[in-house]
């Protein structure tokens, strides 16, 4: 297998949600899935071991904007590429950097041609163009590409998202022609790649679709949906991830960008998503907030002090088969770097069981009462 493509094999028939097979040439990845982030090459805490044997992760995200930066894309090409860089056997994903750029504020200055902007690093100023994140991509070695688009912030005037998607769909036309050309000069060894555009457009509707109708027509491997998760309230975020459910093509993988709380998981896949990825569970898990089965857990309450159980009596990770709660919140008072070890292990498993449990309830045809027994939980929770 050379060439990335997508297959639906069981459908919800009460909402859009469905399961589906992403063949990679680093592997098949079941989907619905969540993709863990190694921003730098690397899951804070954890190595391609835990990850790839014990987790059983198929497929994780690396950040362009910080590769480029540290140690450099050229430096990693001439090693291997990113696979071979950081020892990772299975899929990888990278962004185009552009949602850091635009996170630099005063540091950046949007242009015709791309984006110009000052490391965080060392103040030195660098160009990302449409053309030139897809050359830095190749150069790591990546699986599944994204364009360079512009992420506003929220909220804009519709005039300003209006602007800013149009421009995000010229560079999507740039860099997928741009593509295209270095995959012919590779002649079959250009089938091991894809470059999804995103749909931006704000919180607005009305953009949202005319993005994805303009980037239909470029007729790509999938389609990534960017723009979420910069302050918007959370049910505009799943609006604007469903709001172009009907347009994008069902045949095509669709991402939904730094997406969401576990709770969230079930509802961007009932409105048709296949892809997810967020920090949540690494960042989340090294500031004392897990996951589980039963609800959070904040593992610096005095509660836990002399408590014995497992952190999630159902979870079958090393973390919950080894360690009592007594233990981790002892680790994390103390500033041990184990806890992070442990604790982000457990909340990456219990994301990926999660996942797991989807694709399920899709193919046994049970997710609509999966997804309100969610909905109940989450009520009562709060």
């Amino acid at each position: 297998m050379n060439r990335i493509s997508f297959e639906i094999v069981a459908e919800c028939r009460h909402t859009r949600a469905r399961a589906g097979l992403l063949h990679t040439p680093h592997g098949t990845i079941e989907t619905p899935v969540f993709m863990p982030v190694g921003t730098q090459a690397a899951v804070k805490g954890l190595d391609s071991r835990d990850l790839a044997e014990d987790l059983g992760v198929k497929i994780l995200l690396s950040n362009t904007y910080h590769l480029f930066l540290r140690p450099g894309h050229e430096l990693i090409r001439s090693l291997g590429g990113l696979h071979r860089f950081m020892s990772w056997p299975n899929a990888i994903l990278t962004d185009s950097g552009g949602f850091q750029v635009f996170s630099l504020s005063g540091l950046r200055k949007v242009a015709e041609h791309g984006v110009v902007f000052q490391s965080h690093l060392d103040g030195d100023q660098h160009t990302f163009t449409p053309e030139s994140t897809v050359d830095v991509q190749l150069a790591l070695g990546s699986d599944i590409l994204m364009v360079l688009d512009e992420c506003p912030e929220y909220p804009v005037s519709h005039e300003f998202a209006r602007e800013s998607m149009h421009r995000t769909v010229r560079w999507a036309r740039q860099a997928l022609a741009h593509f295209r050309r270095r995959m012919e000069e590779n002649g079959p060894a250009g089938g091991g790649h894809a470059l999804f555009p995103i749909v931006q457009g704000s919180m607005f509707k009305d953009l949202r679709r005319e993005c994805a109708a303009e980037l239909v027509d470029l007729a790509p491997a999938g389609y990534a949906i960017g723009g979420l998760s910069v302050g918007e309230p959370r049910p505009l975020s799943l609006e604007m991830a469903e709001a172009t459910e009907d347009i994008l093509p069902r045949d095509r993988p669709r991402y939904a960008m730094g997406v969401g709380m576990p709770a969230e998981l079930p509802e961007y896949v009932a409105r048709g998503i296949d892809m997810m990825d967020c920090v949540l569970p690494s960042r989340n898990a090294r500031n004392g907030c897990l996951f589980t089965s039963e609800g959070r857990v904040v593992i610096k309450h005095a509660r836990y002090r002399d408590d014995p159980r497992p952190l999630d009596p159902n979870c079958r990770c090393y973390t919950c088969n080894s360690y009592s709660r007594a233990y981790l919140r002892h680790l994390f008072q103390s500033g041990e770097i184990l806890y992070a070890v442990l604790a982000t292990r457990h909340n990456i498993r219990r994301y990926l069981d999660i996942m797991r449990e989807i694709r399920h309830a899709i193919i046994s045809d049970s997710f609509l009462e999966y997804l309100r027994c969610v909905r109940s939980a989450s009520v009562d929770a709060g």
